[in-house]
């Protein structure tokens, strides 16, 4: 088979932890390709995502690596079982920028997550109408269809948060994203009264960053932190400008768990958050 052009995030994800166990083993590439009698530049196409690995090899190179992690092990074999064309996301290939489709993918694969947001609220609590206001501000300005093939894909990564055993969402908005008036007072009143439905969730709490709080935070950027089956695979997704990016290096794991953590600390209980949100919706 040859190799693919473009990996999704979860294929190069496998080959990143394969690679990250290689090198804290201290083998070389020339090794690894030798224990699975393939050559060097297969274990390098591998580590990038380009191609697929078996679960049997991934068993072997695990344990040719002295990993012994049996929850690491098996969520890398999960991964490998994973083809193009089985995830509802995989309709939108072609369609849609391939980031739309990884932070689907993110999403629908990770055990807990955490968000924090300024000037918008998540995705995954947004009301058609508001999604829809939101890429109609895109610019240069979408083609109508592309805008509800946006709005379409958007609300169907909601489904996280209705299946018979959904993810945990943690969601830290500031007060600014209560009052931004996106698409309008009714709109906008609509998204929050969507917002206190959605934190009446068991498995959804929200969390307000009002503009009285003396405690900075920096929320210039929204992050979601994804928490993988293993930790290893937690993930990081920044919305920016020019696109989404996705970090797993543990520094910067470890950054956002503190900003998160501290935004938590510096924001309002979620009881007292959803009193707020109704004190903002009533007065607009």
């Amino acid at each position: 088979m040859p190799p693919r052009d473009n990996p999704t995030a979860r294929q190069a994800r496998l080959g990143c932890e394969l690679r990250k166990l290689r090198e804290q083993a201290g083998r070389t590439a020339r090794e690894a390709a030798g224990l699975i009698s393939t050559d060097q530049s297969k274990i390098s196409h591998m580590e990038a995502g380009r191609i697929g690995v078996s679960e049997a090899r991934i068993r072997r190179l695990a344990s040719f690596y002295a990993c012994d992690d049996a929850v690491l092990i098996e969520a890398l074999c999960a991964i490998s079982r994973e083809h193009r064309g089985q995830f509802w996301w995989d309709e939108y290939r072609g369609v849609l920028a391939p980031g739309f489709l990884d932070i689907a993918e993110l999403e629908h694969h990770a055990s807990h997550m955490r968000c924090l947001q300024s000037v918008t609220l998540p995705g995954l609590i947004q009301t058609p109408q508001y999604a829809r206001a939101l890429f109609e501000g895109v610019l240069p300005k979408l083609p109508e269809d592309e805008v509800e093939t946006r709005v379409e894909h958007r609300m169907r990564r909601q489904a996280v948060l209705d299946r018979e055993k959904p993810s945990k969402f943690d969601v830290i908005v500031h007060e600014a994203g209560l009052r931004m008036r996106v698409g309008g007072r009714e709109v906008a009143r609509g998204q929050l009264v969507r917002l206190v439905e959605a934190a009446d969730r068991p498995n959804v709490s929200v969390r307000v960053i009002p503009f009285a709080s003396e405690k900075f935070v920096e929320v210039t950027q929204t992050v979601l932190y994804a928490g993988g089956v293993a930790p290893q695979l937690d993930t990081v997704h920044i919305d920016a400008p020019f696109g989404g990016v996705q970090l797993d290096a543990m520094a910067d794991l470890n950054r956002y768990r503190m900003q998160l953590d501290f935004a938590q600390r510096v924001s309002l209980a979620p009881e007292e958050s959803r009193s707020f949100i109704h004190h903002i919706a009533r007065d607009l």
